[in-house]
């Protein structure tokens, strides 16, 4: 259960810092609206605690190193399939560069709270 917090927790930081990264990167890509917002986002987190845990019983990388990890997999692994949701966004480097920068956020905060 607490893997499964830890994600929503680190999802819901990603969803409220996600304006400012907007601003700085000045790209409008969105993952929290794209997902339906913050409450779907902090559950995906949630989900994502609940199978960073099972990988984390399973191997003796630290759980921060391997949070990280995971998350940064995620995002380059799935990143085509948003070709199906927004075309034009997944073309953007820009916008890669905010994925791979919230992921390691999420990772960060996810081995940190889990």
């Amino acid at each position: 259960m607490r893997a499964a917090l830890a994600g929503a927790i680190a999802a819901t930081v990603w969803g409220l810092q996600e304006p400012l990264d907007r601003r700085v990167s000045r790209s409008s890509y969105s993952d929290v609206r794209l997902v339906g917002g913050l409450h779907v986002h902090a559950l995906n987190g949630a989900l994502f605690g609940l199978a960073f845990d099972v990988v984390r019983k399973r191997t003796r990388v630290d759980q921060r190193r391997l949070a990280v990890a995971l998350a940064l997999a995620e995002h380059t692994v799935l990143w085509p399939a948003l070709g199906l949701f927004d075309p034009e966004v997944v073309k953007s480097p820009r916008a890669f560069a905010q994925g791979l920068y919230r992921h390691a956020l999420f990772g960060y905060v996810l081995g940190r709270v889990a």
